[in-house]
């Protein structure tokens, strides 16, 4: 079997009433075309982050591209000590990491299956990286007082790469969960929750920040 026929799971998988998830929004190459997708924004993301960190290294005074105003400024987050949590610009994890998810979603857009265990610690690897993603935004919120546009883009796009790799894991039944929760799972995907949940979550980011700097942002 390949990844991309969510339809059929392996037979000594769950019961019959569990598996599978037909329709279009449950194509394998969609989802990891949209992993994918969202992978190299990340990428980009990161990469202009990481010179914008090289170039405030050169010289602390640059002005950014991204310094539009007090409320967005990516060099104000740059120059954070959040922006630097393990002693390094948090941009060079983005550019260690996506390219891995980049491979996964290639490889499966290809028709890989990978190994249960392997997709199971790609997701909480990712779970990880989401809670530090919303951590940073919640940092540049509260306590540093400035948006980094950069940054908010790898924040939805990392949502948007967790729920859809959770997609895929629960469609493939990769995280060994208790044949009940698994049952709950498909049916959460099958009523659409995977799009729902994120959905709200980038809403609420949007809501948050027109809350607090309104028109601001955009002048």
């Amino acid at each position: 079997m390949t990844s991309t026929d969510f339809a059929d799971l392996d037979p000594a998988g769950p019961a019959e009433e569990e598996r599978g998830l037909d329709g279009w929004r449950h194509s394998g190459r969609l989802l990891y075309a949209l992993m994918g997708i969202s992978a190299i924004a990340c990428i980009l993301a990161s990469a202009v982050l990481s010179i914008d960190a090289y170039l405030l290294a050169l010289n602390p005074d640059t002005v950014l591209g991204c310094d539009l105003n007090a409320a967005v400024s990516c060099g104000a987050v740059a120059q954070s000590w959040q922006a630097q949590v393990f002693g390094f610009p948090n941009a060079f994890i983005g550019l260690a990491t996506e390219p891995v998810v980049l491979t996964i979603a290639v490889a499966g857009f290809s028709g890989v299956r990978f190994p249960r265990w392997f997709m199971l610690s790609a997701q909480i690897g990712y779970l990880l990286g989401l809670i530090f993603a919303y951590w940073l935004f919640y940092q540049s919120y509260t306590d540093i007082g400035a948006l980094c546009p950069w940054c908010l883009t790898i924040t939805v796009f990392t949502t948007v790469t967790f729920f859809t790799m959770l997609h895929i894991n629960i469609a493939q039944d990769n995280l060994h969960l208790p044949r009940r929760a698994q049952k709950s799972a498909l049916k959460a995907v099958r009523l659409g929750l995977d799009v729902v949940v994120p959905g709200v979550l980038i809403a609420a980011i949007a809501m948050a920040i027109l809350v607090k700097y309104g028109t601001v942002i955009f002048s």
